[in-house]
């Protein structure tokens, strides 16, 4: 994984002076046992593939497909994938905070999609496919600040288009698209590398 943190957002851990202040504390053993919770919420085309990519990073806990954004109370799949919902794709992260700070994860989300592309992700098309950060009151600051750095680090060849959104309702999606990863591990790898997620990710990040 490309680290931003020394790299490409020197500028914005060295602003956020109470996010810093938080997080500067040594991070519990990995023995320990923490009850901190706390919640992002990402769009990044397929929820499956956003869920399989924060589930495996430090100090998340679980990642919940939904849907996010729209006017559609309690919207089904078909719905949103048929369009006119106004919803996207998202994923829900619960994270330890104790282990990783919001900051982390916005910077981790730049590198799992491409956020200089306005109409979707990777082989899947259409405004639920589009790129999103929901941030609540306490996020806004962080999220809208990382955007504005990465932008201006000159890193991607194309203006960052994701928008930084504040947070609305999440609708979980249905129990099949849950881990669906998991569950399908043969079909998520052959959806994952007929969309050719990991190799356009590759072109713009480099290799993880």
């Amino acid at each position: 994984m490309i680290n931003f943190v020394k790299n490409i957002f020197p500028v914005l851990i060295l602003s956020m002076t109470a996010c810093s202040a938080a997080n500067s504390q040594e991070p519990p053993p990995l023995n320990s046992v923490s009850t901190q919770r706390a919640e992002a919420v990402f769009a990044g085309g397929c929820f499956w593939c956003v869920e399989s990519d924060f589930e495996k990073f430090p100090g998340v806990i679980e990642a919940i497909s939904g849907y996010a954004g729209g006017h559609t109370q309690n919207p089904t799949y078909k719905q949103v994938s048929r369009g006119g919902t106004g919803h996207y794709e998202v994923a829900k992260i619960i994270y330890d905070p104790s282990r990783v700070s919001y900051s982390q994860l916005v910077e981790y989300f730049w590198t799992t999609v491409d956020p200089t592309d306005d109409g979707g992700q990777f082989c899947d098309r259409g405004h639920s496919y589009k790129t999103a950060i929901f941030a609540n009151p306490a996020q806004l600051e962080i999220a809208n600040a990382s955007k504005i750095i990465l932008q201006q680090s000159g890193r991607l060849p194309s203006p960052v288009v994701t928008p930084i959104l504040p947070s609305v309702t999440f609708y979980p999606a249905e129990s099949y698209h849950q881990d669906y990863y998991k569950k399908k591990p043969r079909r998520y790898k052959y959806y994952r590398n007929g969309c050719r997620r990991d190799a356009r990710l590759k072109t713009l990040w480099g290799a993880h």
